[in-house]
């Protein structure tokens, strides 16, 4: 249960986090690489984790999020998706316009 609630947590502490192989600037797949790349071209600061170092996260959250497939991106405790959501989101300038938003609201009491 411990790793589902580290899960939460992240997703919950972290208004942008993506879920991906490797890093942004070390990504260990193609897809990790392109949804990492159009999610810096927002240019607003996001979270990560490397499910490959983290192998309870790979194996859990597919189940918790319904999910199957990596990367994951999560904006404000929502599931976004993987790497074609976002990178379409991209192209039509839509992923910008939710993470500025997401971000500004970091600022903003609830």
């Amino acid at each position: 249960m411990e790793v589902l609630d580290t899960i939460k947590q992240q997703i919950e502490e972290n208004t942008v986090i993506l879920y991906m192989k490797g890093s942004p600037n070390a990504p260990q797949c193609g897809f990790s690489m392109r949804t990492s790349q159009a999610l810096m071209a927002c240019g607003q600061r996001f979270a990560y984790v490397d499910i490959l170092s983290n192998p309870e996260i790979r194996s859990t959250l597919p189940q918790y999020a319904n999910w199957p497939t990596f990367p994951q991106l999560w904006v404000k405790g929502e599931l976004v998706g993987g790497c074609d959501i976002v990178t379409e989101m991209h192209d039509k300038g839509e992923l910008k316009t939710l993470i500025d938003e997401a971000a500004g609201s970091e600022s903003d009491p609830e």
